[in-house]
């Protein structure tokens, strides 16, 4: 009797033990490659976007594809609890060349609602026999509304530059950002890619005021810790980082992030698209935690833009070294 209680007693001891090293592992170093979503001919994956809530990773991203001859654009997302398996990939705007919503920036939570920031990005009548071709001078930013974060309202137009200047004389812009600022509960910034980068701010997200801009790449991600704002942006290729106390004065810092490229045929065309969020603390992260794109083996001009683009992931404690699946 006194041997089988032991022997139940020690199950139940290797059962508490293995649910709290199932608890505790790290879903980084579980991870077998770099690329999270693989593009191809006829697909591409790119501007990330996360959002990490209840236990979950929500990765917004544009999704091109290639569809009877003609190339399309939308938003989509999916899922994780581990970062291996994803939930099957969900559009969530509409198929409108005239539009192609896209490059979603991140989701916050705003009057009981999720609030996505994202562009468009229009290519009307693209066909794929002109591959690459940018997006035309109306690009301009949007939200959309969620209860569920599964269900999204219709866009809504984001006049950044204030409720006074027109759709025609708002000017390209594009890869939007939304911040809330620490000092002023209540007051919302938005970053966007026009003259550098832009930033106007907002208490409703509704009415805008054009606040100032900096030299800066595009696809603007910011975090506020240690009471510096930190700037992530992707210049020609890489990533790189500045920061700034003030949001006016900004000084380049740390070194451009490239990452595995040279060893990347998926990524040797361009690095670009980074965005990170702290996981420091999370037991089963434990690390800054980078989401980009990278595209290859061609650069984007010579037509690895709309195929052959992927969305990867690397980490790190500090901004300056990083690691990835496979790091050799």
């Amino acid at each position: 009797m006194i041997l089988k209680r032991i022997m139940h007693s020690l199950g139940m001891l290797l059962v508490f033990v293995a649910n709290q090293g199932l608890a505790q592992q790290n879903f980084l170093t579980q991870l077998k490659s770099p690329i999270i979503f693989k593009g191809d001919e006829k697909t591409a994956y790119r501007d990330p976007a996360i959002l990490f809530y209840d236990k979950k990773m929500y990765l917004f991203f544009t999704l091109v594809r290639t569809e009877e001859g003609k190339v399309y654009s939308y938003t989509a997302m999916s899922e994780s609890k581990d970062l291996k398996k994803w939930s099957p990939i969900k559009i969530i705007t509409p198929k409108d060349m005239s539009l192609d919503f896209c490059s979603p920036g991140n989701v916050i939570r705003y009057n009981n609602e999720w609030i996505i920031c994202l562009q468009t990005y229009p290519r009307p009548n693209y066909l794929v026999n002109q591959m690459p071709k940018f997006g035309s001078g109306d690009a301009r930013l949007y939200i959309m509304r969620s209860k569920d974060l599964e269900h999204w309202s219709t866009p809504e137009i984001m006049k950044v530059k204030g409720p006074e200047v027109s759709f025609k004389n708002m000017g390209r812009m594009i890869d939007p950002y939304l911040l809330a600022d620490e000092q002023e509960p209540g007051k919302w910034w938005c970053f966007y890619k026009q003259n550098g980068v832009s930033i106007s701010y907002s208490y409703d997200l509704r009415i805008w005021k054009f606040f100032g801009h900096t030299a800066s790449g595009e696809n603007a991600c910011v975090l506020y810790e240690n009471n510096e704002y930190i700037l992530m942006h992707s210049p020609k290729n890489g990533i790189a980082i500045k920061k700034s106390t003030d949001l006016i004065h900004w000084e380049d810092w740390g070194n451009l992030i490239t990452l595995g490229q040279q060893q990347w045929d998926w990524a040797k065309g361009r690095i670009t698209g980074g965005v990170m969020v702290n996981l420091k603390k999370n037991k089963n992260f434990g690390k800054y935690v980078l989401f980009f794109h990278g595209s290859g083996p061609k650069t984007e001009e010579q037509g690895d833009f709309d195929k052959n683009a992927s969305i990867g992931i690397a980490w790190s404690d500090d901004l300056i070294h990083w690691d990835w699946p496979n790091k050799h």
